[in-house]
This record gives C-alpha cells, sequence and structure tokens, in this order.
C-alpha cells in the first residue's frame, strides 16, 4: 500500500528504524517534543513502528525496556523545550510587534496556558505541531516547573505507552498486519482531528477576550 504509506511519513520509517535503532527512535522522540525545528516529525508513526518491530523481534529489546527509555525521551525534549522559551521568553516580551512576530498571538498563548495547560501538555503530544511547541511556550510564559513537570510526565507516559503498545499488540497479532497502515492513520486522526478543532476554536474566543480587554 505505497500511496497510504506516503501519507503517513515523508520518509522511510521502517528502513529509519531498521538501520538506527533504538537511538534513532529516541532522538527522534527527543527532536519531536522539545526542538522547533524538529515539526515535521511523524513522531506517533514512529512510536507505533517501535512496538511493532519489538514484537517482530527487529528491535532486540524489551517491551519495557522500549516504553521506558521513549518516556525517558519525551520527557527529556520537553524539559529541553521549557529551557528554550523560558530563556527566550522575556525577549519576545520586548520586541516590538512585525510582519511575522504579534505580540497579541503571545498573550493569546499565555491565556491558554493559564486555562488549558495541563491539555496542552498532556493531550497535545498527539498534535504534530503542538507536541513540539507546547514546552516551548509553556517555558515562555511562565508556567511553573512542577506543575510543568508533572503534566510532561504523565502526558509524555500516555503518549509513548498508547501507540508502543498498540504496536506491539498488532505485531503480536499477524492476522491485523495487513490493516496495519489503515490501523495508523485511523487511530491518530481519531485523537488529533477532534482536538484540533476544539483547540483553534479556542484560541479564538480567548484572542476575542483579550481584544475586548484593551
Amino acid at each position: 500500500m505505497p500511496g497510504v504509506n506516503d501519507l503517513l511519513s515523508i520518509f522511510d520509517i521502517e528502513s529509519l528504524i531498521r538501520y538506527g535503532g533504538l537511538l534513532a527512535v529516541f532522538l527522534l522522540v527527543y527532536g519531536s517534543t522539545g526542538l522547533f525545528f524538529c515539526f515535521f516529525v511523524p513522531a506517533g508513526a514512529i512510536l507505533f513502528t517501535a512496538g511493532l518491530f519489538t514484537a517482530s523481534g527487529v528491535l532486540h529489546y524489551d517491551i519495557f525496556t522500549v516504553c521506558i527509555l521513549l518516556i525517558t525521551a519525551a520527557i527529556a525534549g520537553n524539559l529541553t523545550g521549557y529551557w528554550f522559551g523560558w530563556k527566550t521568553g522575556p525577549l519576545l516580551y520586548k520586541r516590538r510587534d512585525s510582519r511575522f512576530f504579534k505580540k497579541k498571538h503571545l498573550t493569546t498563548a499565555e491565556s491558554f496556558y493559564k486555562k488549558y495547560g495541563w491539555l496542552a501538555l498532556t493531550v497535545g503530544l498527539y498534535l504534530p505541531v503542538i507536541r513540539t511547541f507546547a514546552s516551548i511556550v509553556a517555558g515562555m510564559v511562565g508556567l511553573k516547573f512542577r506543575r510543568f513537570i508533572l503534566l510532561t510526565t504523565a502526558g509524555s507516559a500516555v503518549w509513548v505507552l498508547s501507540f508502543v503498545l498498540t504496536g506491539y499488540f498488532i505485531g503480536s497479532s499477524p492476522y491485523l498486519k495487513p490493516w496495519l497502515s489503515y490501523i495508523i492513520i485511523f487511530f491518530v486522526a481519531a485523537v488529533t482531528i477532534p482536538l484540533i478543532i476544539w483547540i483553534i476554536k479556542e484560541l479564538r474566543r480567548l484572542r476575542k477576550e483579550n481584544k475586548d480587554k484593551k
């Protein structure tokens, strides 16, 4: 099913994991959760495939080790993003508006985090762009570190386990393998689409509230 696979990733995930091993998966998960230039990484599909390959023996590690290492990667990535946002946040608040930067967007983000920070740092991990920038914005708006580490640890654990264990289950069930690509698409779409729609509506509402306060 090459057409379906093309929708899942801009590169060959299977070859990447086969030749790069668990180290490659670790680095990609780390980058996708904290390095702004890695927002395009299809981390969900990578985690799913890691679980699948663990079940089939391509990755020579037990499922417990794989899950612990990838949860650690996600937490480390979020911590890196938070640190970057914390360092650059004050500068952005002092920056003047330009064509590509509007302070009102930063204010909207701050309002969202004050009200729904737990959501962005937990369920937000299922959304490609939000997953990468959530921790950065959390640092920028000064979300309390104790709250941040609690939320990002819980969110990272649920996110990693849901994809890796689903892949592991399917890898252990040969009769499901012909439907693998469709299962990945359905799983990701079912989680992300409703959340994207809600977040867009909520951001618009918060932007309007901030505008009315002025």
